[in-house]
C-alpha cells in the first residue's frame, strides 16, 4: 500500500495527539494540498504532557489548531492507566496482555464524534484520524472495523458532509516512520509516552512501540528516553 498514493480530500480536521502518527498524517495531508485544521482534546489524560507537543506540532506547519477539554471524561473511564494515576502504566511491548490497560474505553469514538461536529462546523468534508494496523491487537475503536462503521456514521449524521480519512490502517508503525521520513517530519516535536513525563520514558507500551519503529525503518529516533539516560 502506498500511503502517499492514498486517496485525499480537499479538506480535512486532523485529530493531533501530538505523537507520531497524528503529526505523520498532518504531514501527509499537507503534502496532498489538502486545506487542514486540527483539533485536540484533553480527555483528563495522565500523559497531557502531548497536548503540548500537539500545540508545537500545530505551530511548526502553521495549522490553526482547536483545543477541547474534557475535564470529567477522566471520571468516567476509571480502570484505564491512561486516566487513573493509581493505576501504574505498564512496560513492555503492545501485543503483551497486560497493554489492555491502557484502553481508555471507546475513546476514539468519543474523539472522533467531536471532531465530526466540528469539522461540519468549519466546512470541513473530512475528518483524519492516524490509527495504524500495530494498534488494532489491543485497541477495538483502532481496527477497520470500527472505522468504517463510524465513517458510515459519519455520513448519516451530517447527512454526506463529513467523511473519515484513516490512510495508515493497514500501515505499520514502521511504515509511518519512512512516510514521515520522506515528508520531513519533525519528530523530535512529538511525544508519545503513557506515563507523562517531560522525557519518554522509553518502556512503556508506547514508547517501545516509536523506538521498534524508528528500528524497523532504519532510522535514527531522535528521542530523549529516560531509560537510555539511566543505563
Amino acid at each position: 500500500m502506498s500511503l502517499i498514493e492514498s486517496q485525499a480530500p480537499r479538506s480535512a480536521l486532523i485529530v493531533l495527539s501530538g505523537g507520531m502518527d497524528s503529526t505523520t498524517l498532518l504531514a501527509l495531508a499537507l503534502h496532498r494540498g489538502v486545506k487542514v485544521r486540527a483539533l485536540s482534546v484533553d480527555y483528563g489524560q495522565r500523559h497531557v504532557t502531548e497536548l503540548s507537543a500537539a500545540a508545537d506540532v500545530a505551530h511548526h506547519y502553521k495549522t490553526p489548531l482547536q483545543r477541547v477539554r474534557l475535564p470529567d471524561a477522566a471520571a468516567l473511564h476509571a480502570g484505564s492507566a491512561l486516566t487513573t494515576p493509581d493505576i501504574p502504566v505498564p512496560d513492555g511491548h503492545y501485543a503483551a496482555e497486560s497493554m489492555r490497560a491502557t484502553v481508555v474505553p471507546n475513546r476514539n469514538m468519543i474523539l472522533l464524534a467531536l471532531a465530526i461536529g466540528h469539522a461540519m462546523s468549519q466546512g470541513l468534508e473530512a475528518v483524519a484520524y492516524g490509527a495504524h494496523a500495530g494498534d488494532h491487537a489491543i485497541y477495538p475503536d483502532c481496527r477497520p472495523e470500527f472505522a468504517d462503521t463510524m465513517a458510515r456514521a459519519a455520513s448519516l449524521a451530517t447527512d454526506n458532509a463529513v467523511a473519515l480519512w484513516t490512510p495508515f490502517l493497514h500501515a505499520s508503525k514502521a511504515d509511518i516512520a519512512r512516510l514521515g521520513a520522506e515528508l520531513h517530519v519533525p519528530y523530535s516535536l512529538t511525544y508519545s509516552c503513557y506515563k507523562g513525563a517531560r522525557l519518554h520514558c522509553g518502556t512503556c507500551g508506547t514508547c517501545t512501540e516509536r523506538r521498534e519503529a524508528f528500528s524497523l525503518a532504519g532510522l535514527d529516533d531522535p528521542t530523549w528516553y529516560r531509560a537510555a539516560c539511566s543505563s
